[in-house]
């Protein structure tokens, strides 16, 4: 078992270290490596807040629409915003009240 591993060990530390056998490939590494700190890296955040921004306001239509197709005239009921951390969401208040009342069970 042991051996194994440490044969697994050495590969990896080969995969890893075998673009670097040439002075060529090394440059070759290097420039990947500069690509994707000044290209790569510094793209990722904005879609990141991109993406996250894309799925509340999904959510967020969601919630909207049902609330709109329900008839109701209370928006409170779908979403609350005087509670705490976005927790006012209806699907998280009804999974909330369900554990609130599955603890308090006499």
């Amino acid at each position: 078992m042991a051996a194994s591993l440490g044969e697994l060990a050495v590969i990896a530390h080969k995969f890893i270290t075998a673009p670097q056998t040439s002075s060529s490939s090394f440059c070759n590494v290097i420039k990947l490596g500069t690509f994707c700190r000044t290209v790569v890296w510094p793209c990722l955040p904005p879609l990141m807040m991109y993406q996250y921004i894309r799925a509340k306001d999904e959510d967020m239509y969601a919630t909207e629409v049902l609330y709109f197709k329900s008839g109701s005239k209370d928006s409170k009921a779908f979403y609350d915003t005087s509670r705490l951390n976005g927790s006012g969401h209806w699907r998280l208040q009804q999974d909330m009240e369900t554990i609130r009342a599955s603890v308090n069970a006499e």
